[in-house]
């Protein structure tokens, strides 16, 4: 294995920065298979037992993977008797398939969160994703995408990596997805009836990839805030640092005097004075015209400086002149108490992915510098800065990575004409990758293959409050693949998702979760925290 060449001093950042972030594995939406005994497809039902013998996989070499080990593990409280599968797809590229002695005949595979290189058996991977698909009879398969988060983390896996960096992009997840379906056609002499993909953020670039580039892997794939424009993500992210390196931000000055103008400035536009923003979109917030403005700045108001700073942090990234990209929407502002059961970092919103509870720059500094320096360019330059990112010239050098590693085809065509479902969904208080990236994707692929076509196989569901995948304080509880099941196996469209919010294993608040541009409407009586109350309406 190749060893990636960096100083000792970067080695040692990126390497503390890895074991430092925990949300850049985990995130997952930990909610699927909740709504199983309310699905109108029984997907929990066993339909087929193992044919063959778990022991006849082992050491079995194929001119394409080797499986490396081959073992039946008992049943337990976490999961029933399942032989569990890891192999190897040239040329490094490991995955993990788990078999159930009872089978549901249905095929899940699960996706990555950051950077990937995460072993099956990483406890919050597993737990959150493996682990729940198999108690319900699936059978699954996982990939740490071709390399070891351990000895090359970050990005600085693809440092002069042509292969790590396609296997990462999309090859990885492909060739396990068609290995782990040949191998449980060998386990229960039969192919899979059904397959899906669930995965968010990285997963969910993924999940857009499979719908792209190879249409007829799954049948279902749940998209959940998908970093399918990771490049010009990455350059977003050298877009607002540029500014907030120079004049930052303090967290206790975003929490107490930002957060809350911007949600008295938003928050009633849905009938209801909730804490939640419907729709960002809708709101005409400015920080020039409506925050408090003193020239040397304060506790309670904003310094010049600081006012330029948030204007860039929420207008368009320009290149030549031009709207090159999007900016950050409103409604990311409040931190939040996260669900403790959930592990993660103690708040998000800007606080952790924009700027640390210091005040200094945020986790998403941390993927942007590993971006510029393995990725962006097609010499890499481990000592590059990205601060030196000039943004009328460079945004064209990076057609190479763009060509491999962002899913932004609009023409889904394929993937329709097999009668694949593709449902996505997108925190609106996510802070890194911004909602307003996903929201533009969907309307693009609207522009290419029209709004009657493009709603028949994909729908866009948005969550007010809610951050990178889960938590916030928004209601983060939900099952999208139940609803993707249904839609795919019995032909039921989600009109509307069940979502909750749970804090102490109470219900606090539940509503429904709308098909953009819909917004959740309060109907103007009844319980704000009750989703009986609320109606899926045009904005």
């Amino acid at each position: 294995m190749k060893t990636p060449v960096f100083t000792s001093l970067t080695f040692t950042a990126v390497l503390l920065t890895s074991l430092q972030l925990p949300g850049a594995c985990l995130a997952q939406n930990s909610y699927s298979f909740t709504d199983a005994a309310q699905s109108q497809v029984d997907y929990t039902r066993t339909r087929s037992r193992a044919a063959a013998d778990c022991g006849t996989f082992r050491h079995r070499t194929t001119s394409d993977y080797t499986i490396i080990s081959a073992e039946l593990i008992p049943a337990s409280a976490e999961a029933p008797e399942h032989c569990r599968l890891h192999g190897v797809i040239e040329p490094e590229v490991q995955f993990w398939v788990t078999l159930p002695t009872e089978w549901n005949r249905r095929f899940y595979m699960h996706g990555n969160g950051g950077y990937a290189g995460r072993p099956f058996d990483h406890p919050h991977r597993y737990a959150w994703a493996s682990a729940p698909a198999l108690r319900h009879g699936f059978a699954t398969a996982y990939t740490n995408t071709g390399h070891d988060h351990r000895y090359e983390p970050q990005g600085s896996f693809a440092h002069d990596e042509i292969q790590k960096t396609l296997d990462y992009s999309y090859r990885a997840v492909h060739l396990t997805a068609n290995t782990a379906k040949e191998l449980t056609d060998i386990y229960y002499d039969r192919a899979p009836d059904f397959s899906y993909f669930d995965g968010c953020s990285t997963g969910g670039r993924q999940g857009l990839m499979e719908a792209q580039r190879f249409p007829d892997d799954f049948d279902g794939i749940a998209a959940g805030a998908p970093v399918n424009d990771q490049t010009n993500l990455h350059i977003w992210m050298a877009w607002i640092y540029q500014m907030l390196d120079k004049t930052p931000i303090t967290p206790e000055k975003v929490e107490t005097v930002l957060a809350p103008r911007v949600l008295e400035a938003c928050d009633g536009l849905d009938g209801a004075e909730d804490g939640l923003i419907q729709n960002p979109e809708q709101c005409s917030f400015t920080p020039s015209k409506d925050l408090p403005v003193c020239e040397k700045g304060g506790e309670d108001c904003f310094s010049p400086a600081e006012i330029a700073t948030l204007e860039r942090i929420y207008s368009p990234v320009m290149s030549k002149g031009k709207e090159y990209f999007p900016g950050l929407q409103l409604g990311v502002e409040p931190a939040g108490t996260l669900n403790v059961k959930q592990g993660g970092p103690e708040a998000t919103g800007w606080q952790v992915y924009i700027i640390d509870k210091e005040g200094g720059l945020g986790r998403m500094e941390v993927f942007a510098d590993t971006f510029f320096k393995y990725f962006a360019f097609v010499e890499d330059d481990p000592d590059y800065d990205w601060r030196n990112l000039d943004f009328d010239e460079d945004v064209d050098k990076m057609d190479l990575v763009r060509s491999m590693l962002d899913a932004v085809k609009t023409d889904m065509s394929a993937f329709k004409a097999r009668g694949g479902k593709l449902l996505s969904y997108h925190g609106w208080a996510d802070g890194g990758p911004p909602a307003s990236f996903t929201v533009k994707y969907y309307n693009d692929v609207i522009a290419d293959m029209g709004e009657a076509e493009t709603r028949e196989f994909y729908r866009l569901f948005m969550v007010p409050g809610m951050f990178h995948c889960l938590n916030g304080f928004g209601t983060d509880d939900f099952d999208p693949m139940t609803a993707l099941i249904n839609w795919v196996e019995r032909g039921i469209v989600p009109e509307t998702i069940h979502a909750e919010q749970v804090r102490d294993g109470r219900v606090v608040r539940s509503r429904p979760l709308c098909p953009y541009p819909q917004i959740s409407r309060y109907n103007g009586t009844g319980d704000m925290n009750d989703a009986e109350n609320f109606t899926c309406t045009a904005p």
